[in-house]
């Protein structure tokens, strides 16, 4: 009788516990699947780490920080803190005239007054008005107390900084170029920059200038670009127009001083057929320079009429990235070929009613680290295409061809084909199509 006591005791006693532990991890699963409204309800959010608001912060929108901001005061001192001004783009709009948003005066007095100095990567989105591009100089000129280390100008219709007064730009660059100390990136293409203004940016960043992208700012000329070139050693990124290039600026990028140059882009730009006479690089300077700098990428951008290509690729020239804006004629094709050994990429837009098969097959032969091929409104038939990708092989890891350049002749179908060039390039492969629009 004893025994079966005790053991009814301890049956007893261990009943409870179980029906505790049980009840236990009931509620703690309740609370979390059904029980997450009321812990975030009860949560004090002014409470949070200041490290976890502040990174909550910085992957908001500028509007929603804004709003976030007049939550608590604490919440607007962090705000203020410098590390979410680091990086910042002015929109600068007519509201009249454009659909583009733009920031709230009140905001970029704001920035002024209190970020300007922690400010490093600005840039300014301008529409297509000259007062947009005027209001962005004045903001550049308040910019005393800055320490930039990126600058970007970016015209988002026409180039709407050319309308700016010469004066009135040079003006406001000077500002940043000669308290900014630091900087290290500059995009200002399409700007009345002149060789003045390059001068008072070399004379204060030669030590830390890396990127310098100025196509299309025709009031800067040979000497301008030369005396960057002779000045900022460090110099990785040149991007500018063939008329500002020259043998002499190629000897300097080459000099022992200088490091390597890892990517030169050419824009070869022309609106008035005829009216321009270009000039030719020797291969000597071309030579140099590449020795000097031999994995750089050298990218030309051609926006000319056929009758004007004359001057170019005669000899061998180490581009490596080509693109064709307008038609280019099957001479020229023939000479890439024979003269860019170094080709990775090449893109035609246009070119005409001729097939292209023998210069596609010359550029496969020659160019053997071609892996990028585009084509636009050209001409190939399919059997000269499959040879073309035969002697590729797998090395082109960008082939996008329109459907309407290919050719079917006696040998290949358009059905057969994708399958073919599949076979080559050791992937599925599709000719691109063009989109059909339904009213």
């Amino acid at each position: 009788m004893m025994k079966r006591a005790r053991q009814k005791v301890v049956v007893e006693n261990e009943a409870p516990q179980t029906s505790q532990k049980s009840k236990k991890q009931k509620t703690c699963l309740y609370g979390s699947v059904l029980g997450e409204s009321n812990l975030h309800a009860s949560m004090d959010w002014g409470s949070l780490p200041h490290h976890v608001i502040l990174r909550i912060f910085q992957f908001l929108p500028l509007v929603d920080r804004a709003r976030a901001s007049s939550v608590c005061r604490r919440w607007n001192e962090i705000f203020h803190i410098p590390d979410l001004w680091r990086r910042f783009e002015f929109e600068l709009s007519q509201p009249a005239t454009s659909y583009l948003k733009s920031t709230h005066p009140d905001l970029i007095q704001q920035i002024i007054k209190r970020h300007a100095d922690h400010l490093q990567y600005v840039s300014f989105k301008v529409d297509s008005s000259t007062e947009s591009a005027e209001a962005a100089c004045d903001i550049l000129s308040q910019l005393v107390n800055c320490s930039i280390k990126t600058l970007g100008l970016i015209s988002t219709a026409k180039p709407s900084f050319m309308n700016v007064s010469k004066a009135h730009f040079a003006s406001a660059l000077t500002v940043v170029f000669v308290n900014s100390k630091s900087l290290s990136s500059i995009k200002i293409d399409d700007t009345p920059l002149d060789d003045p203004s390059l001068k008072v940016l070399v004379a204060n960043n030669s030590d830390t200038l890396k990127l310098l992208k100025m196509s299309s700012c025709p009031h800067v000329s040979p000497a301008g670009i030369l005396c960057v070139a002779d000045q900022c050693h460090g110099l990785k990124e040149l991007a500018l127009n063939y008329y500002i290039l020259s043998d002499e600026l190629l000897l300097a990028l080459s000099s022992e001083k200088h490091v390597d140059l890892e990517h030169l882009r050419i824009d070869v730009v022309s609106e008035n057929p005829g009216q321009v006479q270009f000039h030719t690089i020797k291969k000597q300077s071309w030579d140099a320079f590449v020795k000097h700098s031999p994995k750089v990428n050298i990218v030309m951008y051609f926006f000319l009429y056929e009758e004007e290509f004359d001057a170019f690729f005669r000899e061998e020239t180490p581009v490596t990235h080509l693109y064709f804006g307008r038609a280019v004629s099957k001479a020229m094709l023939g000479r890439i070929g024979m003269n860019c050994p170094r080709l990775i990429e090449l893109v035609v837009c246009a070119n005409g009613l001729q097939p292209l098969d023998d210069e596609l097959i010359r550029i496969a032969e020659r160019c053997k680290n071609l892996t990028a091929m585009g084509l636009g409104e050209c001409e190939v038939t399919c059997r000269g295409f499959i040879e073309f990708v035969k002697m590729c092989g797998g090395r082109l890891t960008q082939l996008s061809i329109m459907e309407e350049v290919l050719i079917p002749d006696s040998d290949y179908s358009l059905d057969r084909l994708h399958l073919e060039v599949s076979k080559h390039l050791g992937r599925m492969w599709f000719p691109d199509m063009m989109p059909t629009w339904f009213s």
